[in-house]
C-alpha cells in the first residue's frame, strides 16, 4: 500500500470518530427518552459523556490511547463544521427588526463582557490564550466561539479543552438558575427572554432555559442569542487582524513569533479562518431566503449532531484531577464572567423596559 494512501489515516481516526458518533447518539437517546433530562440540552449531555469517557477507569485508557487521534479530530474539524451550519440559524432580517437601541444594547453588552472576563483572567494571572478563549467563549456563543478564536491564533487543540468545559458547565447552571429569578425580578416572559438570550452562552442552553417561560420568551430569546452570534464574525476577524499585526512588528524587530502562530513555510494564517468565511455565507443564504423551511430544519439536525459530536471529542479530553489541581483560577474566572454577564443583561433588559 502506498504510503500516502488513506487508509492507514482513516484506521488512524476510525475509532474516536465511531467512539464519538456513538456518545451523541447516546446523548440524543436519552435528551429524547428520559423526561427528567429533556431540559438538559444535547450537547451538554455530549460533553458530560466526554467527561465520563476520560475518568472511568477502562474507558479512560481507551480514551487515552487509540481512539485520541479520531476524538481529536471530532474536537476540531466536525467543531467548524458545525459553526458553518450556525449560520443557517441567523437572519438578518429577524436581527435588524430589534432596533438599533435593542442592537447597540447588545453590542455593547457583549463587548463589556468580553473585556471583563478578559481583564478578570489576566488579574488572576490565566495565560493570554486562556483568556481570550474563556472572554470569547462566555460573551459570543460558547464552545462554537471558543472554536473559531482557537483557530484564528492557532491555539493548540488540548488548550481548548478547559475553557469548552468551563462554558459548559456555567451555561448548564444558567438553565436551573435563571428560571428561578424570573418572578423576584418582576419579568414578564418577553423580559425572561430578552435577559436569557443575553446571558446563557450556547444557543441550545438558551432554548432550554427560555422555554420554560414559554414560547413567547423562547422566540424573543433565540433572536437576542442570534444577534450575540453574528458578533463571532468581526470579533475572530478583529483577533486575526491584532495578531497579525503584532507578528509584522516583531518581524520588523528581529524577534520571532511563538511556536505555531505561523505556517510552516512561513505565511501567516488568514485573518478570518475559511470556516468563519462560511459561516458568514450561511448567515447570507439564510437572510436571502433560499433555502426552504426543510432544508433549514434538517441543516439545525446536522449542526447539532456535528456539534454533539465534536463536544464529546473535547470532553473526553477532560482529566478531572487534573482540572482541580490547575483550573481553580479558571473556575474563578468562569463563574465571576458568568455573574458579570447576567448582570449586564438583565441591565440591557432593564433599559429597554425604560
Amino acid at each position: 500500500m502506498p504510503l500516502n494512501s488513506p487508509a492507514p489515516h482513516l484506521s488512524r481516526l476510525g475509532p474516536g470518530l465511531v467512539l464519538s458518533i456513538a456518545a451523541t447518539g447516546v446523548a440524543f437517546t436519552v435528551h429524547a427518552v428520559f423526561p427528567a433530562l429533556g431540559a438538559i440540552p444535547v450537547m451538554t449531555l455530549a460533553v458530560a459523556l466526554g467527561l465520563l469517557s476520560a475518568n472511568i477507569p477502562g474507558t479512560a485508557v481507551w480514551a487515552a490511547g487509540r481512539a485520541r487521534p479520531g476524538l481529536d479530530f471530532a474536537g476540531k474539524h466536525l467543531m467548524r463544521a458545525g459553526i458553518v451550519l450556525l449560520g443557517l440559524k441567523v437572519s438578518m432580517g429577524d436581527i435588524l427588526g430589534m432596533g438599533w437601541l435593542s442592537l447597540l444594547l447588545i453590542a455593547a453588552m457583549v463587548l463589556l463582557s468580553f473585556a471583563g472576563t478578559y481583564g478578570l483572567a489576566k488579574i488572576l494571572r490565566l495565560p493570554d490564550e486562556a483568556a481570550l478563549l474563556i472572554a470569547t467563549g462566555f460573551s459570543i456563543c460558547g464552545a462554537s466561539a471558543i472554536g473559531a478564536m482557537a483557530a484564528v491564533r492557532r491555539v493548540k487543540h488540548q488548550d481548548t479543552v478547559l475553557p469548552v468545559a468551563l462554558v459548559t458547565l456555567c451555561g448548564t447552571l444558567a438553565i436551573g438558575v435563571l428560571p428561578l429569578l424570573m418572578h423576584p425580578l418582576g419579568l414578564n416572559p418577553e423580559q425572561f427572554g430578552a435577559w436569557t438570550g443575553a446571558s446563557v452562552h450556547d444557543v441550545g442552553q438558551v432554548v432550554a432555559t427560555a422555554q420554560t417561560a414559554g414560547t413567547a420568551a423562547l422566540a424573543v430569546a433565540v433572536v437576542v442569542k442570534l444577534t450575540r452570534v453574528v458578533l463571532l464574525a468581526p470579533i475572530a476577524a478583529a483577533a486575526g487582524l491584532h495578531q497579525r499585526v503584532v507578528h509584522v512588528r516583531r518581524r520588523a524587530n528581529g524577534v520571532s513569533g511563538q511556536s505555531g502562530q505561523h505556517d510552516a513555510d512561513g505565511r501567516f494564517p488568514p485573518i478570518v479562518p475559511l470556516f468563519v468565511v462560511g459561516f458568514i455565507a450561511m448567515v447570507g443564504v439564510r437572510t436571502l431566503g433560499w433555502v426552504p423551511p426543510a432544508a433549514l430544519e434538517a441543516a439545525a439536525g446536522v449542526q447539532d449532531i456535528l456539534l454533539a459530536t465534536a463536544l464529546f471529542g473535547l470532553g473526553s479530553a477532560v482529566r478531572v484531577r487534573t482540572l482541580v489541581h490547575t483550573g481553580g483560577r479558571a473556575v474563578a474566572v468562569a463563574l465571576g464572567s458568568w455573574l458579570l454577564i447576567a448582570s449586564l443583561g438583565l441591565g440591557a433588559v432593564w433599559i429597554m423596559i425604560r
